[in-house]
């Protein structure tokens, strides 16, 4: 996901995007540990994407203060 994507989004939006790049990121990690996992390379993406959202959310909530 880029980030420009991201920027375009709501803060309702952001915050489900944020929640399902958690539980995307919960079920990758069980599938590594239980060696399953296919692409590992998901892993780092899916945390660079979570650390994306949040980052936008926080310039969002320092821009409305």
């Amino acid at each position: 996901m880029k980030a420009s994507e991201i920027r375009e989004m709501s803060v309702d939006e952001l915050n489900e995007k944020l929640v399902s790049l958690k539980e995307e990121l919960f079920a990758l990690r069980f599938q590594h540990a239980v060696n399953q996992l296919d692409n590992t390379a998901r892993l780092n993406a899916v945390k660079k994407d979570i650390a994306r959202v949040k980052t936008v959310l926080r310039s969002a909530e320092l821009a409305q203060q």
